[in-house]
């Protein structure tokens, strides 16, 4: 054998396929750029849709710099053609991931282990949430399985929950007039190491009309196969989440808390305008690469940031309004000219660490909200979907007081 060969033959090889969603891609590529680090050959495994978007984004040649012991992958998600610029439909991606993926995955496998020219798989690193996708292949080719979550512990505590919400008959609601009636404000008083919990502060898979709803059912069933995996890894740390964090690893197999990619394209002129404010002057508005508004909520928030007479800088997709193109009123886009920019995705890490930024009003998603604690930057929490209100309660009582959205 040569040298390269046996330098292959000894080499860990870690297969890292995140769920297709900006924030989970960007998660598990930060974990796979550590593992790279310590020098493990990685293959990075998105689906063919987000790697076109990744490319469209970052140019064509975007991988070139990486090196051979580091390469990106692509599986088909088995959904029909869309435009690049289109927001994937969340149910479709959930049944697709149980229903469709685990066979290309298999074969990619398979793939890798006939291809002498890498070394042999020795972990694959899921995301939480493609469990479905990938546990048969590693159970297949007895290959341990890392799950890691993306989400907070308190957030992956409260979905583990979700079937017992609904053999409690809390879940399914009769219709959608239960949402107004303070039925929200339910106490949840059995979950363990979670206090002052309420039915809307679990994550709003709740929320559904029937017991047929794709993402309860998916969220419930993905939280309850992590007994699947060798190890989990949760996107947290310790001293942030002692009490659930604890209380997972008595549930979970090897929890361990640790803490650029964009399918989006970044526009970095903002940084050019922050650097002309003074020091915490300027409110940061992004609600997240798939949280979505109504045309009179996008209204209102331009109203308020007009009225408030505040700096700030609006993260505002072209996609961001779910029922037409964003389109703000002529009267807000003049009144503000002075004190406001309006900007496509951004590097939100760089804007999040400048010294003008006051605070954020922000949709809680759970890298959003990582990166607010870890610079110290208040958050004006407005949650939308998914883990956001477990986050937002977890903000607004435990973790600084910060002024959450009312019910």
């Amino acid at each position: 054998m040569d040298s390269a060969g046996f330098e292959s033959a000894t080499k860990s090889h870690a297969v890292c396929i995140p769920s297709p969603a900006q924030s989970h891609i960007g998660a598990m590529l930060k974990r796979a750029k550590l593992l790279h680090h310590k020098g493990f050959h990685i293959s990075f495994v998105n689906t063919e849709f987000n790697h076109r978007r990744l490319a469209r984004a970052q140019g064509l040649d975007f991988a070139s710099g990486t090196p051979s012991s580091f390469e990106f992958l692509t599986i088909p998600d088995g959904l029909p053609p869309s435009d690049a610029d289109a927001m994937q439909d969340i149910s479709m991606i959930c049944d697709s991931t149980r229903n469709y993926m685990a066979g290309p995955f298999s074969d990619l496998v398979s793939s890798l282990a006939s291809n002498p020219s890498v070394p042999p798989v020795t972990c694959i690193v899921s995301d939480g949430f493609m469990t479905f996708a990938t546990s048969p292949a590693a159970s297949k080719y007895g290959i341990p399985l890392i799950h890691l979550f993306t989400i907070a512990g308190c957030a992956l505590m409260a979905v583990k929950q979700l079937r017992a919400l609904g053999e409690n008959g809390l879940a399914a609601l009769t219709d959608e007039s239960q949402l107004m009636n303070g039925y929200g404000n339910t106490p949840i008083n059995w979950i363990p190491r979670m206090k002052n919990m309420r039915l809307h502060d679990i994550p709003h898979f709740f929320r559904i009309i029937g017991s047929n709803d794709t993402l309860f059912n998916f969220s419930a069933d993905t939280s309850n196969k992590t007994i699947d995996a060798t190890a989990t890894i949760v996107h947290s740390f310790e001293a942030l989440e002692p009490d659930v964090l604890h209380a997972l690893s008595s549930m979970i197999r090897r929890v361990y808390a640790h803490i650029e990619c964009n399918l989006l394209e970044e526009h970095n002129e903002c940084l050019c305008w922050l650097d002309s404010k003074e020091p915490k002057s300027v409110i940061y508005v992004n609600f997240g690469s798939i949280a979505f508004m109504t045309h009179q909520q996008l209204v209102e928030f331009a109203i308020g940031l007009a009225n408030s007479n505040q700096c700030f800088l609006w993260v505002l997709r072209p996609n961001a309004v779910n029922e037409d193109t964003t389109i703000l009123p002529k009267e807000f886009v003049e009144e503000t000219r002075e004190r406001g920019f309006l900007s496509g995705w951004c590097p939100q890490e760089r804007v999040m660490c400048h010294p003008s930024i006051k605070g954020l009003l922000t949709h809680c998603g759970w890298n959003s909200t990582t990166e607010s604690l870890s610079v110290g930057v208040p958050m004006l929490c407005w949650p939308c979907f998914e883990d956001q209100t477990t986050n937002c309660k977890y903000i607004c009582d435990d973790w600084g007081g910060w002024v959450g959205d009312g019910w």
